[in-house]
C-alpha cells in the first residue's frame, strides 16, 4: 500500500495525541473519508474542524469505547453513512499507575483499563473486520498496544495485563487472517515505550531509552502499516528487553531490567489530570 488515497480510515481516540496525528496523516494523503471516534466531544469537534480546513472529508462520532453498546451503535451508523472501513486504527487507551496492585483504591480503574485497552479493540474490530474481508480490497488493522505488553513492570500491573492481552489478541488475528488466506487484510501491532503525549507524565527515562516523540511513533507505525508488517516495537531497547526476557533466567532478567531502570520507571508517574 503506497498511501491511503481513496481509502476510508477510522481512528479511535482521535481527538488528540497519536489518534489526531494518524487522522491528520490520513487527510494529508487524501483519504476518501476519515472517521473520528472519541469520548471527548469538545476536542473531537475541534480536531474535525482542523482536518476539514485541511481538505479532509471527516465524520465524527462521540463513542465510549469502554461500552460494547456504544461501539455497536456507532459502528452501525458508520456502515450506514460512510460505508466499509479500509483502515482501522485501534488507538484509544488509558493508563493508571504509580501504586502497587493491592493498593488499588478504585476497582473501576481495573474495569476501565481492561475495557478500553483490551476489549475495545476486539469489539471495534468485530464490527469492521468482516467488511474488510468481504470487500477484497487491500485493508489494514493497526492496534496500538505498548512495550508494557511485552515486559512486566511494577506499579502498572493492570495496564501491563491489558496490553499483554491486546498484543496476544492482535497477533493471533494476524495469524488467523493468514491461515484463512485473507491476504488482503494485514494486521500491525504497535508496541512503543512511554510517549510524550501527556498520558505518561512523570514516568522516568530508562537507560538508553528516551521518552518517545509522537511523530516518531506515528511515522514508524504508518510505514509498517503501509508495508503490512506485523510488529512495530520502539525503541530498539524494547526489542532487546523482549529478547533477553525470553532467554535469561528470571532472576537475571529482573536484575538487568532493574539496572536499566525499567522496573522503577513508574515510581513518579502522574499522567494527564483528565486521564482521557
Amino acid at each position: 500500500m503506497k498511501n491511503v488515497a481513496d481509502k476510508t480510515v477510522l481512528v479511535t481516540g482521535a481527538a488528540m495525541g497519536l489518534g489526531k496525528l494518524f487522522a491528520t496523516r490520513a487527510v494529508a494523503e487524501k483519504a476518501k473519508a476519515v472517521v473520528l471516534w472519541d469520548i471527548n466531544a469538545e476536542n473531537l469537534k475541534e480536531t474535525a474542524t482542523e482536518l476539514e480546513a485541511a481538505g479532509g472529508t471527516v465524520h465524527t462520532y462521540v463513542v465510549d469505547v469502554s461500552s460494547p453498546e456504544s461501539i455497536a451503535e456507532a459502528a452501525k451508523l458508520v456502515r450506514e453513512n460512510v460505508g466499509t472501513i479500509d483502515i482501522l486504527f485501534n488507538n484509544a487507551g488509558i493508563v493508571r499507575g504509580n501504586s502497587y496492585f493491592w493498593e488499588t483504591a478504585n476497582r473501576r480503574d481495573i474495569e476501565q483499563t481492561v475495557a478500553i485497552n483490551s476489549l475495545a479493540p476486539m469489539y471495534v474490530a468485530l464490527e469492521f473486520l468482516p467488511g474488510m474481508i468481504e470487500s477484497g480490497n487491500e485493508s489494514r488493522l493497526i492496534n496500538i498496544a505498548s512495550s508494557a505488553g511485552l515486559v512486566a513492570n511494577p506499579r502498572m500491573a493492570v495496564y501491563a495485563a491489558s496490553k499483554w492481552a491486546a498484543v496476544g489478541w492482535s497477533d493471533s488475528v494476524r495469524l488467523e487472517l493468514e491461515q484463512a488466506k485473507h491476504d488482503h487484510v494485514r494486521v500491525t501491532t504497535v508496541c512503543p515505550t512511554y510517549i510524550n503525549t501527556g498520558m505518561f507524565d512523570g514516568a522516568k527515562k530508562m537507560f538508553l531509552t528516551p521518552i518517545l516523540e509522537q511523530d516518531d511513533v506515528v511515522n514508524a507505525a504508518w510505514e509498517a502499516m503501509q508495508k503490512g508488517e506485523p510488529f512495530v516495537i520502539l525503541p530498539w531497547t524494547s526489542r532487546l528487553n523482549k529478547v533477553l526476557g525470553g532467554v535469561l533466567p528470571v532472576k537475571v532478567r529482573d536484575a538487568f531490567l532493574n539496572l536499566v531502570g525499567v522496573y522503577s520507571s513508574m515510581e513518579e508517574f502522574k499522567g494527564r489530570e483528565d486521564k482521557k
